[in-house]
């Protein structure tokens, strides 16, 4: 049996939409708007079923029928996979571009997670089924390099090479406007966003983050830069440079709606480095472009000469 919640919303008005995200904290307005639609929400004053706009008038219950939660099963899948590294204890992986990491309810199938279950004999169980070998994300749309666990003592060590600092991960990032600078050092927390629950912010509450950036290339109204990490917040260089008025190019929710045609922001982790887990060893990795980068800046050098 799916589960049922009764909301009661007291002396407010507007669309219900919206008051429900604001009762509800554990969901997004994207999620309430979905049990809208499919008529899952009955005023209880009212009694009839309510749609998104339905304009809440002063006190009103509403009783919500929650959709059955649907168990994911996580299949091996032949999926093309560039494998920059491996041995026995840990392995590098190129993701591309538009491919999510691991599983989840938007994203059921054909991630990272997938074919690693394919093209890996092991991977380790410390972040469970729905996560096994992944240490640390990038997002769907950042392309890169990301280090996999294949045992768990091997995951132990990565993250906590993670945690310390001690790993290295540079991005290159094309980003709006010509900065005039040379370096820079942006430190700044980042939590989620008071006004719109779908993105990261920098707020007050938030959790440190901080990203050190160098100037690589300049355009006539772009620049190319190199990032390195010092935490790893989720969508950490995106906020940051928008932060400071150089948001990334082809960034679909923190850039400009004018902006350079891609398959989204224009980030790539290029470099990876840590210490192997059982040779103590250090490993440094680094990976071109993918093909839409650098056509990209081929085009912007052009029309800079």
């Amino acid at each position: 049996m799916s589960e049922k919640l009764t909301v009661t919303i007291t002396n407010q008005k507007g669309r219900l939409d919206k008051l429900l995200t604001e009762q509800l904290a554990g969901y997004s307005r994207s999620q309430i708007q979905s049990w809208l639609k499919d008529g899952l929400v009955f005023s209880i004053t009212a009694q009839q079923v309510v749609k998104a706009n339905y304009k809440v008038k002063s006190t009103e219950t509403f009783e919500i029928q929650l959709p059955e939660v649907q168990e994911l099963e996580i299949l091996p899948e032949d999926i093309p996979l560039e494998i920059v590294y491996e041995d026995k204890d840990v392995a590098v992986v190129n993701k591309p571009q538009g491919m999510v990491v691991h599983p989840s309810a938007g994203h059921p199938n054909h991630t990272l997670v997938n074919a690693l279950l394919y093209h890996l004999k092991d991977l380790s169980s410390i972040n469970g089924v729905i996560r096994p070998g992944i240490v640390h994300r990038i997002d769907k749309d950042t392309s890169g390099l990301l280090m996999i666990a294949k045992n768990d003592m091997a995951h132990e060590s990565l993250a906590k090479q993670l945690k310390e600092k001690t790993s290295l991960r540079k991005y290159v990032a094309l980003v709006h406007g010509v900065i005039p600078h040379e370096k820079g050092t942006i430190n700044a927390p980042i939590g989620r966003s008071k006004q719109d629950r779908k993105k990261q912010a920098v707020v007050e509450d938030g959790k440190d983050a901080v990203t050190h950036f160098t100037v690589l290339e300049r355009f006539n109204q772009f620049t190319l830069i190199e990032c390195k990490l010092e935490t790893g917040r989720t969508h950490q260089i995106r906020v940051h440079m928008q932060y400071i008025g150089y948001p990334l190019a082809g960034d679909p929710v923190y850039g400009p709606k004018k902006t350079l045609k891609g398959h989204g922001q224009f980030l790539h982790a290029r470099d990876l480095g840590f210490e192997h887990p059982t040779t103590e060893e250090w490993l440094a990795f680094s990976c071109p472009l993918p093909e839409v980068f650098s056509t990209t800046l081929e085009k912007l050098r052009k029309e800079n000469i």
